[in-house]
């Protein structure tokens, strides 16, 4: 009955933070430079491992692609944001909520995936030092990455596949300022239940396999760098792994935080802007300043300049 009293949605209406002027303002500042890190940070890294030898190495291999989806993860979002900081409306076409839908989604799975290579990196190049160069191969390399984006592509179709299955009112808002899976579920009108199968599915089968393949990497590599005799040895080891760590334990915290917090709507959107956006600032800045080989690829590069 509710689905005939409503016109088929063309566009969204997006709530956003606030209705003040002032506080606008200040967000879109905040925002304006938050992304700007973002695009200087990532792309830094991307360049100092193409322009450096010494960091053409299988950890370098991902995180040049981090780096990268981190890039598109932040300007899938925050352009818009701020163009709707300073717009009275604060709209997105359908066309556009389904292209964000399904990038959103693709990177975000595709970054998880990553992580877990990363992580299959270290715990092969601690554990099994002497079979790095064979294991870790340019080839194994490339398949890992391939596999990464099209674990993120399938996750990217699924729920592109579930959003075309929902049917909306013409006056639906979405409570956030982008367009995302599950406020779209709660906005539908029509029956969830296969949405909410795909989004589950998918949660469950990409989200808790990377996360496993991350546990019993480090599992292992804790359990070999306690076996190490020398404090020496053992920092040595460990302190390979630091940055990546950090990163993990960044981006798979604010992910359950995001989606997993039962709290108000309100704190949700803060959760989200921290995911989204203060997470793809914070990674490059972390390899940065806690990995010494990046730091001295950065004063190579200068000393060349």
């Amino acid at each position: 009955m509710a689905q005939s009293n409503c016109t088929q949605v063309t566009e969204f209406s997006l709530a956003g933070f606030t209705q003040d002027p002032v506080t606008q303002g200040k967000l879109f500042l905040l925002f304006l430079l938050t992304y700007v890190v973002t695009i200087v940070g990532n792309l830094g890294i991307i360049i100092l491992i193409r322009a450096s030898p010494h960091l053409h190495s299988p950890m370098y291999y991902f995180l040049g692609n981090l780096a990268f989806v981190d890039l598109c993860f932040s300007t899938i979002i925050t352009p818009k944001m701020l163009v709707d900081l300073m717009s009275e409306k604060k709209s997105i076409a359908y066309a556009g909520c389904v292209a964000q839908v399904f990038l959103f989604q693709l990177l975000g799975i595709t970054e998880c995936f990553l992580l877990a290579a990363m992580a299959y990196d270290r715990y092969v190049a601690i554990c099994h030092p002497l079979l790095y160069p064979l294991v870790m191969s340019p080839k194994c390399c490339f398949q890992l990455l391939t596999a990464s984006y099209l674990m993120g592509l399938t996750n990217g179709v699924g729920q592109t596949i579930s959003m075309s299955t929902l049917s909306f009112c013409s006056s639906s808002v979405i409570n956030l300022f982008f367009c995302d899976i599950s406020p779209l579920i709660s906005l539908s009108i029509s029956d969830t239940t296969l949405s909410h199968i795909i989004l589950t599915t998918a949660a469950s089968l990409f989200g808790l396999f990377s996360i496993l393949v991350i546990l019993l990497s480090y599992v292992a590599i804790i359990t070999t760098i306690l076996s190490i005799n020398s404090a020496k040895g053992k920092r040595k080891a460990f302190s390979t792994c630091t940055s990546h760590l950090t990163t993990v334990s960044i981006s798979y915290g604010a992910s359950f935080f995001t989606y997993l917090n039962p709290s108000s709507r309100g704190a949700d959107k803060w959760a989200v802007v921290f995911y989204a956006m203060v997470t793809p600032m914070l990674n490059p800045l972390i390899y940065s300043l806690r990995n010494k080989e990046v730091k001295e690829a950065f004063r190579r590069l200068l000393k060349i300049k």
